[in-house]
């Protein structure tokens, strides 16, 4: 009988392709290699590197499941791994791949007509261009609904009005996408638009100061009569849904990607318990010490499951709907309390940057809180179960 692993419990490797676990290891490197060297002075100043996008593009990270315009056509489940992997590393840059690929290329590859993708989709598959996704507002943040950008119909177009607020990439983007309601309140329509940086009454502005996610450009998109021609409008979308398919599948990666960060610092703390000598034997000699592991490592292996699971329905074009939301919700909250177990078992050297934990411990408050928070996810399912909505 082959002796199981500890750290993979439930043969997940082995339930890969080839393909997979050979992507797997290649983006594992390549955030080796490339990001692990600077995160902890990056996150220090504040400071990403928009060549980083190119980077990302050379290696097939960005619409990585698109199967045209440079696109690497991988399945979910290796997208899923690609974020795994990242957010090992950093939540900034799961989140910088996330939003690229999800929020922007995507809904112009499930939305737009053949000109728009042929026009925009090379330059933000292969990194030359960043995009950004607007639809959070300061008073429109769990209930998008509530939005206060709108569109006006032009003869020739539309014009736009609005401040979008959290905004990934924003100070940095090339392609913004836009979701507006209609300026006249009693039709209530949503419509999706790509502007680009150079239009005419389009700002963007940084949100300095952040104790989390400090690597990743955030602020705000401030659209002030800015004209949008006809052929900028994504014609295919089907209002809300439209909007909501997008942010699942954002979801989706988001739920992978939790777990890399929590699986580093479980293994973190493991090596450091391990190794530090408290009372004459090692700290992992403690029950308490060994109860946090196993915790982490049931919390982790049993989420990467579900991950894998749901990753295996995607690509067989099941609705998972249920599954992203549970996904979210419960991988986001096990994630957070993993890195703060870690932190805790650490001592004061969980609060030095060079442990690594402190900043997933900072960068997964905000991560469990967009894309839907705990809660709104808790209500999403009761909503499905009872048929009865409560918000």
């Amino acid at each position: 009988m082959k002796q199981n692993n500890w750290f993979d419990p439930f043969y997940i490797q082995e339930n890969l392709t080839e393909e997979e676990t050979q992507i797997q290891k290649n983006v594992r490197d390549f955030c080796n290699k490339e990001l692990r060297p600077n995160v902890v002075s990056n996150n220090l100043n504040n400071s990403f590197d928009k060549e980083l996008y190119k980077l990302f593009g050379s290696i097939g990270l960005l619409g990585q499941t698109v199967n045209s315009h440079g696109g690497a056509g991988t399945n979910f489940v290796s997208y899923g791994l690609t974020a795994y992997e990242i957010e090992k590393i950093d939540s900034s840059y799961r989140s910088s791949i996330s939003v690229q690929s999800s929020l922007v290329i995507n809904p112009i590859n499930s939305f737009g007509n053949s000109q728009q993708k042929d026009f925009f989709l090379p330059d933000l598959i292969s990194g030359k261009k960043i995009g950004s996704f607007g639809l959070t507002e300061s008073e429109a943040g769990s209930d998008p609904s509530s939005m206060q950008t709108t569109y006006k119909k032009l003869s020739n177009g539309y014009v736009l009005n609005g401040t979008k607020n959290w905004i990934t990439n924003a100070p940095i983007a090339d392609v913004f996408i836009i979701w507006a309601i209609n300026e006249n309140k009693n039709i209530k329509t949503v419509k999706g638009f790509i502007l680009e940086k150079k239009f005419k009454g389009l700002e963007t502005s940084y949100i300095n100061n952040k104790s989390s996610l400090k690597i990743s450009p955030t602020g705000q998109i401030i659209l002030n009569q800015v004209n949008v021609p006809e052929e900028n409008v994504l014609p295919n979308t089907d209002g809300w849904k439209s909007i909501f398919s997008c942010l699942n599948k954002a979801r989706y990666g988001i739920s992978w990607g939790v777990l890399g960060a929590a699986s580093e610092c479980w293994l973190i703390a493991k090596e450091y318990s391990e190794n530090r000598i408290m009372f004459k034997k090692p700290l992992a000699a403690n029950q308490l010490i060994q109860k946090k592991l196993a915790n982490m490592q049931s919390e982790i292996n049993i989420a990467l499951s579900a991950c894998l699971l749901t990753g295996r329905a995607i690509d067989e074009n099941k609705d998972v709907i249920n599954a992203i939301s549970i996904l979210k919700r419960n991988n986001c909250k096990k994630s957070i309390e993993i890195a703060r177990n870690s932190r805790d078992m650490l001592g004061a050297n969980g609060l030095l940057e060079e442990y690594h934990v402190i900043r997933h411990v900072m960068n997964l408050e905000t991560v469990k809180t967009y894309e839907g928070t705990e809660d709104i996810h808790a209500l999403i399912l009761g909503k499905n179960q009872t048929n009865i909505s409560s918000f």
